[in-house]
């Protein structure tokens, strides 16, 4: 005698009236708030959330600084508003 296979599948838990999946495909499209990931999935799932976050601000802690808009030591470089290819009143 065999034994039969424990399987996680959802499908084999919920009794509905012929038990083919075609049928059971169609009870979950028409039953949205009875179907529910199971604990073990949302452990799983908040658990790689956390461990994906951790990983994220480790690179970005990591990351060398990049200067996007450097400040200048210098005030005589600064842009002046008496711009060459302005647009003069009049014109």
């Amino acid at each position: 005698m065999t034994r039969r296979k424990k399987t996680r599948s959802l499908a084999d838990k919920v009794t509905i009236r012929t038990g083919r999946r075609k049928d059971y495909k169609q009870w979950r499209q028409e039953n949205p708030d009875q179907v529910t990931s199971s604990r073990r999935f949302t452990q799983k799932k908040r658990q790689q959330r956390k461990i994906q976050a951790m990983r994220r601000l480790e690179r970005q802690q990591s990351a060398p600084g990049i200067d996007i808009h450097p400040q200048r030591q210098d005030d005589t470089t600064a842009p002046t508003t008496d711009q060459p290819n302005a647009p003069k009143d009049g014109e």
